[in-house]
């Protein structure tokens, strides 16, 4: 018992029982990783983090377009404008109703114009006199041949020179009626030319091809200051984009863009840059850039809201494990032997390997 005792100090108890678990673990350890890998996996085994950047399958694409933020827009009509009277008159005929569609030129409002057409036909009339032309022209002729007469008499002194100068007056006379009865036919074909021109005013007609949206008026009220109609140009359509500030630059005037308008079964339609805003709002972080989209045979309704195809929001993330995503044993319950160098893990990742394992001395 004393050498017992004396062999057994308490650094050596220490020792020994150290070494005693060190033994115990190593030889319990197979079966605890067979028993690990014994046990049904829970899902199928993700294949291995790739450096290189693989295929995406569709319903990750789609996901990941889906969380793109696009970049919304706004077709309208290219030309929107009030028709009004530049004339205060009662409203005769309104030729046109809400959602007809007109041609530039088409008569859309009539007006009161009994007074201006009578008046018409009374410069009409006026201007198509020419009796004091001839009068005039007739006078002339006279007085000119009055003159000529003079002339010989004074050449042969049958007459004195004062009779010369008289007809020379006279001839004179004559040649200003004359000009002043053809200057007053100028008149008279000016003043048709302004009562017709009044007339016309009682006549509003369409100044584009668009559709009719709006009808303020109907026959019997009186046209003053406020609009009759409301018309608007629907070929081509004016497409208003609001773009992120971080694209500009990136669109030039006359560039082409695919557009989806936001309707039922509708498909891309390119559309022209037309002007470019100089100004980023600052609230939003946006600019605005206009289009022009054909629209023949008005088959797209203005108004309606639609977006940018192909528009890119932001930057693809990288493709990285799932969360919670684990490497499992395989079958024989040893994983395999993988270097931190051969690993692939994302930017800025660093593998934490464990401490290596010091025996006992």
């Amino acid at each position: 018992m004393g050498k017992q005792a004396r062999f057994q100090t308490p650094a050596r108890v220490k020792t020994l029982r150290a070494w005693t678990a060190v033994i115990t673990l190593g030889a319990a350890w197979p079966l605890v990783v067979h028993g690990q890998a014994s046990k049904p996996a829970p899902a199928p085994a993700p294949a291995p983090v790739s450096a290189a950047p693989a295929a995406a399958s569709p319903p990750a694409a789609a996901a990941r377009s889906a969380a793109r933020p696009t970049v919304g827009c706004l077709i309208g009509p290219e030309v929107v404008a009030d028709i009004g009277s530049p004339v205060t008159a009662l409203v005769a005929v309104v030729a046109v109703d809400r959602g007809d569609s007109v041609r530039a030129g088409q008569t859309l409002v009539q007006l009161e114009s009994e007074v201006e057409r009578n008046s018409m036909e009374a410069a009409r009339s006026r201007a198509a006199m020419d009796a004091d032309i001839l009068a005039a022209e007739a006078n002339m002729a006279l007085a000119r041949q009055r003159h000529v007469r003079a002339v010989e008499l004074v050449g042969q002194g049958f007459t004195s020179p004062q009779t010369l100068e008289q007809a020379k007056a006279e001839l004179d006379v004559a040649e200003q009626k004359l000009r002043q009865a053809r200057s007053q036919k100028a008149v008279n074909a000016h003043e048709l030319g302004l009562v017709k021109a009044q007339l016309n005013q009682r006549t509003l007609k369409s100044p584009f091809n668009g559709v009719v949206i709006e009808r303020f008026v109907s026959p019997g009220e009186r046209a003053e200051d406020k609009p009759l109609l409301r018309l608007a140009m629907l070929n081509p359509l004016r497409v208003e984009l609001v773009m992120p500030a971080t694209r500009w630059g990136s669109v030039s005037v006359g560039d082409k863009m695919p557009i989806v308008p936001e309707l039922p079964a509708a498909s891309a339609v390119t559309a022209q840059v037309t002007h470019i805003d100089k100004i980023i709002d600052a609230a939003s972080n946006t600019f605005r850039v206009r289009l022009s989209l054909p629209n023949p045979g008005n088959r797209l309704p203005a108004g309606a809201r639609c977006r940018l195809d192909g528009a890119e929001g932001g930057v693809a993330a990288a493709a990285v494990p799932a969360p919670g995503a684990a490497r499992l044993a395989p079958a024989g319950g040893v994983l395999p032997a993988t270097s931190p160098a051969s690993l692939s893990l994302p930017a800025g990742v660093k593998p934490v390997l464990p401490a290596p394992t010091r025996p006992p001395v």
